[in-house]
């Protein structure tokens, strides 16, 4: 196709915020983003992005979720347009195939747990290996943890094996040299959050 019949997504759609949203959420269909984070990955304005999240939504391929506060946004995978939008944004398309997806850090996964969390280990669990994924040491009374690691295991678009253990659960199983706990640090740790030393 020459470079004259080539029609930009931006005009396609409307404005080149909507088209990077529309992108980023059918690239990513597992994936949900809140705001600020959105505009941090597209690089562009929050109030555009925020305009373009409602029409989107209105229009039903962008579903809305509430969590701990906060609003998350992700691809309508039942929408009847669904396919058609994957189709057209897993391709490179000229005006859009610079848009990165960032990956995110632990600590953006952190965040809005961070005053309940304790201690927490990542591991590099190869899949049918034993083992956890997740080890988390905190106050989960409130079960806000347990919700928060189902929603990271959503946002990580795969399962996820983890663990919640109270402080005092954890010092006891590793007072008695727990074998559950011991494997944890028999695999490869890729992120190790412990700020006061438990682990």
């Amino acid at each position: 196709m020459s470079k004259e019949n080539t029609l930009p997504l931006e005009k396609l759609f409307g404005s080149k915020t909507r088209a990077k949203l529309l992108s980023l959420f059918f690239s990513n269909q597992n994936k949900s983003y809140y705001v600020r984070e959105i505009s941090r990955v597209i690089e562009e304005q929050i109030n555009s992005v925020r305009r373009e999240l409602t029409n989107l939504s209105s229009l039903g391929l962008v579903k809305i979720e509430n969590y701990e506060n906060k609003v998350y946004y992700s691809a309508n995978t039942k929408h009847p347009f669904a396919r058609p939008m994957s189709q057209i944004f897993s391709s490179k398309i000229e005006s859009v195939q610079d848009v990165e997806v960032k990956r995110n850090t632990w600590d953006d996964y952190r965040r809005p747990v961070k005053d309940l969390l304790d201690a927490m280990v990542v591991t590099n669990r190869l899949p049918g290996q034993d083992g956890l994924d997740l080890l988390i040491v905190g106050d989960d009374s409130s079960h806000k943890l347990a919700r928060w690691a189902e929603l990271v295991e959503k946002r990580q678009g795969k399962p996820i094996n983890y663990a919640i253990f109270s402080k005092e659960d954890y010092f006891y199983r590793k007072s008695m040299h727990d074998r559950f706990i011991a494997d944890v640090f028999k695999l490869e740790i890729t992120e190790r959050y412990d700020p006061n030393g438990i682990l």
